[in-house]
């Protein structure tokens, strides 16, 4: 019995050690893009250039015990240099301006205005987890654990899906992968923005139309919807269809991370009805590959039931389902689900897959773009299943009690609280 002890303690003993050396080797919590050529950013005159070789960040280089213990996830696609646009503001689309910092978590942003009012954002393609790292994480010197797990987030994952989006007859946000210098027009936020990676996109929540939709009223996000269900009523519905498409696509691609935030809205006019059309953002977290001893003990079913890995197989359905499903798509037949499914799969040929997929750098496809590939195919291919099975676990839920994240800050009605179509 005492050798059986002895040796479970000594097991335990040995994780521990692991367990430390693998985050102690990561001494960093923040990084922004390096330059291949080992040169200070500052010392460069990027003006005399139109693009840069530069990778997004070199803090998730892994060893044997970190691949091990905390996965080797996508650290090579962080660690790989690619060929970047230089931009500046003062030129970029007949010139941006500055409107305010964005929020975020992680992802540090700039909202810009250009010259026909359309209203972009820059966002980091760095992210900055420090606000994330509980207060016990850093008494025990396990930081790291937290830092580390953003190597499992694809930097380039955006670009990709967008050209995907657009095949499936999805909106998106057209993101860009820019380099954006230190620059006067920068002015105070050079410190923070200056001299870093982003991705340029459209705001999901610009007032100004973008898209290619006629007669539109606004491009809003789900705290303003919701306003104009309470003045509209009955007039403005959102489309169902769509969104269900969308969500479908998000299984599709692992985007796990789809809370209310994430979504904007182009309300279209026609006649005295308006109609809302979902506008998927922030695609962070599509193709999340978490790997490694130590995240697969953290995203468990029972603690974090959506925080899934990118895999051929979901691991647990149930998870994905939102607190945004339930008020909006509760009440969709299981009909148009399949039906939605089905259009993917047609729409999202292999061919489609694979063109989608080289969008990236060379450098990046040869990385990932394979194994990426195999996996939305066959999730693809099991896409109708996976539809009839989520509207099904979407039925047996509960209507919200609680208001949807953003809209906290509002007094809606109990009924508009509950769901879209119960005001």
């Amino acid at each position: 019995m005492k050798k059986w002890i002895i040796g479970i303690l000594l097991c335990l003993l040995l994780f521990i050690v692991l367990v430390y050396t693998a985050v102690s080797s990561t001494e960093k919590e923040f990084s922004t893009c390096v330059l291949t050529d080992n040169r200070e950013m500052d010392s460069i005159n990027f003006k005399e250039h139109d693009s840069v070789l530069l990778t997004a960040s070199t803090l998730y280089e892994g060893n044997f015990i970190k691949e091990v213990m905390q996965g080797e996830q996508y650290r090579d696609a962080w660690a790989a240099p690619i060929k970047v646009p230089i931009v500046f503001l003062d030129t970029l689309l007949g010139g941006m301006e500055i409107i305010k910092e964005g929020g975020g978590k992680q992802t540090h942003s700039l909202k810009l205005k250009s010259k026909n009012g359309h209203v972009y954002s820059l966002r980091s393609i760095n992210k900055d987890p420090k606000p994330l790292v509980p207060d016990l994480a850093r008494t025990l010197g396990l930081e790291n654990i937290i830092v580390d797990g953003i190597s499992a987030q694809h930097p380039y994952a955006a670009v990709v899906v967008a050209r995907l989006a657009e095949k499936a007859n999805i909106l998106h946000t057209d993101p860009q992968i820019v380099f954006v210098p230190k620059q006067t027009v920068l002015k105070d936020f050079n410190q923070k923005f200056g001299n870093r990676l982003y991705l340029l996109e459209h705001e999901t929540n610009s007032g100004a139309n973008w898209t290619d939709f006629n007669n539109v009223l606004d491009i809003a996000d789900t705290e303003d919807l919701q306003k104009l269900k309470l003045e509209l009523g009955d007039k403005i519905s959102i489309d169902k269809t769509a969104l269900v498409r969308a969500r479908l696509f998000d299984i599709l691609i692992g985007d796990w991370d789809r809370h209310t935030k994430q979504w904007g809205w182009v309300v279209v006019e026609n006649g005295n009805r308006f109609e809302a059309i979902p506008i998927p953002g922030d695609r962070d977290n599509a193709f999340f590959n978490l790997e490694g001893i130590l995240p697969n003990i953290i995203a468990n079913k029972h603690l974090l039931p959506g925080l899934q890995s990118f895999e051929k197989e979901i691991d647990y359905l149930p998870g994905l389902v939102m607190p945004f499903d339930i008020y909006f798509l509760q009440n969709v037949p299981k009909e148009v689900f399949a039906m939605e499914a089905r259009k993917l799969q047609n729409l999202l040929t292999d061919d489609v897959l694979k063109e989608s997929l080289r969008i990236w750098p060379k450098e990046i496809y040869n990385l990932d773009g394979e194994a990426i590939y195999s996996i939305v195919k066959h999730r693809r291919d099991q896409l109708q299943e996976y539809a009839i099975r989520f509207q099904e676990i979407l039925t047996e839920k509960k209507l919200l009690t609680e208001p949807l994240k953003g809209s906290d800050g509002e007094q809606f009605p109990q009924d508009l609280l509950r769901c879209f179509d119960c005001f």
